[in-house]
């Protein structure tokens, strides 16, 4: 069983270098990301019902910036932006990237991270609840969603993608793949 103290923060002084990066090319790749997301689970916006016109900030407070998510209708887009520069949004999930994705793995558990206070939401808690369950439903696996982008050599990219997932995981105790799911 995990407690709060076991989430490791991402490393101070790589945050402090990613304060000074330039964003774009985080958010083109948080576009293309999106776009195969929506190819290879088509119903993981359409899920979320009303709640699919809301805008979320997902916030990793332990890097310098988080992401903008909207999962609008035929044009979902997801954007990386600075805190004071995120603007307008229905409701933010807070906490360190970890913890975050540990959630999407099914590592954490998002109620236990929400009463240990590791997890803040702010806003519209019911379109926080429709993407947890959208989210949950696909079994997203970030390794695998990676290897997709490769498009047509995704079948190459998949067993590395898969091991330095393994390893950056083994190394920094943060979940990067599902491990209840065998991939060949």
């Amino acid at each position: 069983m995990w407690n709060a103290k076991d989430i490791p923060l991402f490393p101070a002084a790589g945050a402090a270098v990613l304060r000074f990066a330039p964003l774009t090319p985080l958010s083109m790749a948080g576009a293309h990301l999106v776009k195969t997301l929506v190819q290879r689970h088509p119903s993981l916006f359409s899920r979320l019902g009303e709640q699919a016109e809301k805008t979320f900030l997902i916030d990793p407070t332990d890097l310098p910036f988080a992401f903008r998510l909207q999962p609008h209708g035929e044009a979902p887009s997801l954007e990386a932006v600075r805190r004071e520069d995120a603007g307008f949004w229905d409701a933010r999930i807070g906490g360190p990237l970890a913890a975050l994705l540990g959630l999407v793995h099914g590592v954490y558990d998002g109620d236990a991270l929400f009463f240990s206070r590791d997890l803040v939401i702010e806003g519209d808690t019911e379109a926080v609840l429709a993407l947890r369950n959208a989210i949950d439903n696909e079994e997203i696996d970030l390794a695998s969603e990676v290897a997709a982008l490769f498009g047509p050599l995704e079948h190459v990219a998949s067993a590395p993608a898969r091991r330095v997932s393994s390893l950056v995981g083994a190394w920094f105790g943060v979940a990067l793949t599902r491990e209840d799911e065998s991939h060949a």
